[in-house]
């Protein structure tokens, strides 16, 4: 799969999930919730211990998910990533070490910015979509409002979004939003009904 067909898939819902746990066991059990909900990308943040072993086990048991990593902060653990079935990287900053080692081995890479400059920076580095991070101070009309200057900007939000927010996002231009425990916490259930709720809603946001 080429790296443009990868992002297509990753943002092709508009939301992916997010799993940052205290355990790989952990990690896996909340991925397979709504991967099993129906959503089709996940995140393993690499700040879960043994995420790498998280991440091999469902590139292993879900082949046909999108599985990255996240809190990739150098180009050492993009390469271990990848190297343990990662098929996207995400990082909070903008390293582009973590952006040449990703596209070494054929995988997009979308780092964090939070201004315009480290936006504009992040794209001239090849940046396949950036993550805008944190957005828990930020709105839809403020990534609106940027737009209007870089239309062509492939923005992420994440860190802040939640159920209710997530459509105002996607209709303010963001091409997904990244969603941790607001969409993956409370068990296998609750996360199930959130996912197909979320879906159902981001499908008529634009």
């Amino acid at each position: 799969m080429y790296r443009w067909e990868t992002v297509q898939a990753v943002t092709g819902q508009r939301v992916f999930g997010i799993v940052r746990s205290t355990s790989p066991d952990e990690a896996v059990s909340a991925a397979e919730a709504v991967l099993d909900a129906g959503l089709r990308a996940v995140e393993v943040a690499l700040t879960t211990p043994r995420a790498l072993t998280a991440i091999a086990r469902l590139t292993e048991q879900h082949p046909q998910a999108i599985v990255g990593a996240g809190t990739v902060l150098d180009a050492a653990a993009a390469r271990a990533a990848v190297e343990n079935g990662a098929r996207f990287l995400v990082a909070p900053n903008l390293n582009p070490e973590v952006i040449r080692a990703g596209h070494r081995y054929g995988v997009p890479v979308f780092p964090g910015v939070s201004t315009p400059s480290e936006i504009m920076r992040a794209l001239e580095e090849g940046a396949d979509a950036v993550k805008i991070f944190p957005v828990s101070e930020l709105s839809p009309s403020w990534l609106r409002d940027l737009r209007v200057a870089l239309p062509q900007l492939p923005a992420i939000p994440t860190g802040g979004v939640t159920i209710d927010t997530a459509p105002e996002w996607i209709a303010a231009g963001a091409v997904a939003c990244g969603m941790g425990s607001a969409l993956t916490s409370g068990g296998a259930q609750a996360a199930g009904e959130r996912v197909a709720k979320l879906l159902d809603t981001l499908a008529q946001a634009r």
